[in-house]
């Protein structure tokens, strides 16, 4: 493979936030622009959605300390991996040690990849979910890996993510050295089971593989879920990464903070990897972990209700929609969309549902090449423009649905 080649196979394009760089084509439009607020479902709205109170008070705040805040060692500065490890300690309900088990990062996008750099070498087989996070797929090709998929039916299933577990034990027992997953899932935002959590954990460390749990959503999980963190079960693998960060829940994605904790041996690899990459987490942005897990009272169960209300509103405008469907999203701000067969591609329905109605989705390929009909949207947008994005949407589909 090329140079060329292997940066052509990571295709931006069709990425959250890369619409508007994409090649101008012919459309085939059958009606006038629709009147609406444009609305972005690629990614959440921070400005619908405002940042924990006092991040932008604590981050002026190391601003102004200067260099013990803007130079801190590699992993991040030692009192604020302090404060993350008892946070995430009592949030999980797993003994983690500051000094050995945590690593702050640029965003949990910058956890994922030192994670998986640090634990794939060209060759190595990687289990993935599909559908799951646009990302990891790219990155086991980035780093040589060969990706073994692990089939999700959650369409099949009213609780629980529906893994295929024994496709797992297959790929585990075909040499799979690593299986990452997010939990809650995106884009479906199903939540594992806890048989499913720890059937998963046994059999990694049966098999002895690597696991990488993406819990970013876990604090956004809706009433009545139960929700299993895998770190904290009694029986567990040797290796182990759990990652998560404050960006989604707490809009706080700007400063890209992310966080990795677990197997120590890795932790150590990702920090010399992080120490070429980008040195450390920004210097700066480390402040704004003091805000995390320390918000006024009552603020996080009103930004879940908060989604939660946006969810329901746009699950009531797919019902009864003939070849629409949706499973309700059980943690996380993400829906992903079941559409109907089109007389157009997937790919050029959705740029002309962003040229005729201002709404910017993601389509279904981007987590998984079999996902031809679907799309996923983020709804941490303002309420009522999601809606009206979300009825324009019905309008052009019923322009486009094949006949």
């Amino acid at each position: 493979m090329t140079i060329q080649e292997k940066f052509e196979r990571l295709g931006i394009d069709n990425a959250p936030g890369q619409e508007a760089l994409q090649a101008a084509q012919a459309l085939e439009l059958r009606c006038g622009k629709l009147d609406g607020a444009p609305v972005d479902f690629s990614h959440g709205d921070v400005d619908a959605h405002v940042p924990t109170p006092g991040s932008f008070e604590v981050f002026a705040a190391g601003v102004e300390e200067g260099g013990a805040q803007a130079y801190t060692p590699y992993r991040g500065r030692k009192e604020i991996l302090a404060h993350v490890a008892a946070s995430l300690s009592a949030f999980t309900g797993a003994a983690i040690d500051p000094a050995q088990n945590v690593i702050l990062t640029p965003g949990t996008q910058g956890a994922l990849f030192l994670a998986m750099g640090a634990n794939i070498i060209p060759g190595d087989k990687v289990a993935i979910v599909e559908p799951d996070y646009f990302a990891n797929r790219k990155m086991v090709e980035f780093f040589g890996g060969e990706m073994v998929p692990i089939p999700m039916r959650y369409e099949a299933v009213r609780s629980g993510a529906g893994i295929d577990l024994d496709a797992l034990e297959r790929a585990f027992q075909a040499g799979a050295t690593l299986f990452l997953f997010s939990n809650p899932n995106n884009p479906v935002g199903c939540v594992y089971s806890y048989d499913e959590i720890t059937a998963i954990a046994a059999m990694a460390k049966r098999y002895g593989a690597t696991l990488l749990v993406d819990e970013l959503y876990s604090r956004q999980v809706y009433p009545g879920v139960p929700y299993t963190h895998l770190c904290a079960q009694k029986e567990i693998p040797e290796n182990l990464i759990t990652i998560i960060g404050p960006s989604k829940t707490e809009s706080l994605s700007g400063y890209r903070l992310g966080v990795a904790f677990g197997t120590a041996e890795i932790i150590e690899r990702m920090e010399k990897l992080q120490a070429i990459m980008a040195l450390r987490c920004s210097g700066y942005n480390q402040a704004v972990f003091k805000t995390w897990f320390n918000e006024p009272e009552g603020w996080m169960a009103a930004r879940v209700a908060a989604h939660q209300e946006i969810r329901d509103a746009i699950l009531a405008q797919l019902e009864g929609v003939p070849g629409v469907f949706a499973r309700p999203t059980e943690g996380g701000s993400y829906l992903f969309v079941t559409i109907p067969e089109l007389d157009v591609s997937l790919h050029q329905f959705i740029r002309i549902l962003r040229e005729l109605a201002a709404v910017t989705v993601t389509p279904g390929t981007e987590f998984g090449p079999q996902f031809l009909h679907h799309f996923r949207i983020n709804f941490s947008q303002d309420k009522d423009k999601a809606v009206a994005a979300i009825q324009r949407f019905l309008t052009v589909l019923e322009l486009y649905r094949k006949q």
